[in-house]
């Protein structure tokens, strides 16, 4: 129970860098003075300052949401060959197919927008949004190391208990759900605050597959073993 604890604690450092800016911008636009008019186009009344904010949005979102695209991805591959069970198998090939859908259409638009690749170290980028608001440029660089090697330590760990799980499909569950929830709190900031209907479009549809991914595997979870993930977990 430490260890998996241990896990989601390092999984929720990882997505507190993109979660951070994106609150920033958000809190940005509540600010303006016109903030109620920019639902839909946050950046039409908004100063540079605040349009390039909001434009770094976009680009961090993307940054962040394919390598956890690629770690569901890479959770649905062990479950396609580890599960005793039939829903699970189903929901593993819906979800690789749907989220690799997802990832090629983000780098697609990142070649277009941005004329390079999705950079495989993207939490280095987060600091540009730190920076402009004023934080200190040598304290947010090292908080960036620190997010950066969390990263790729609690994907590790994060796979390799999945792998080692004794009861394959209970740590799936457990561990997909939490893992929609992260990627769902990133679309909720991406939605109200990305300057491109593309990015909102994609937040919106995200947050709506992966609520119905969640209370399917909840679902499931109650009927094969009682309590819901959560109540488990206290």
């Amino acid at each position: 129970m430490k260890h998996r604890t241990l896990i989601y604690g390092l999984t929720g450092l990882l997505t507190s860098s993109v979660l951070a800016g994106l609150l920033i911008t958000n809190n940005t636009q509540a600010q303006s003075p016109n903030s109620q008019h920019n639902t839909h186009h946050p950046s039409t009344q908004a100063n540079p300052s605040q349009r390039g904010m909001m434009t770094q949005v976009d680009r961090h979102f993307i940054e962040m949401m394919v390598p956890h695209h690629e770690e569901t991805v890479k959770m649905a591959d062990l479950a396609l060959t580890r599960t005793k069970r039939p829903e699970i198998k189903k929901l593993a090939e819906t979800i690789k197919k749907d989220r690799s859908r997802e990832v090629q259409r983000m780098r697609t638009w990142y070649k277009a927008w941005y004329g390079t690749e999705v950079p495989a170290n993207a939490m280095a980028g987060m600091g540009m949004m730190r920076t402009q608001q004023g934080m200190d440029q040598g304290m947010n660089q090292g908080m960036m190391r620190m997010s950066g090697k969390h990263n790729m330590m609690g994907m590790e760990m994060h796979l390799e208990d999945l792998k080692n799980a004794s009861d394959f499909d209970r740590e799936f569950i457990r561990q997909m759900i939490h893992h929609n929830q992260m990627g769902m709190m990133m679309s909720q900031m991406a939605g109200n605050s990305a300057t491109k209907p593309e990015i909102r479009n994609l937040a919106q549809s995200i947050i709506k597959t992966q609520t119905a991914e969640i209370a399917q595997m909840q679902q499931w979870y109650q009927v094969w073993y009682q309590p819901t993930p959560t109540q488990s977990q206290q």
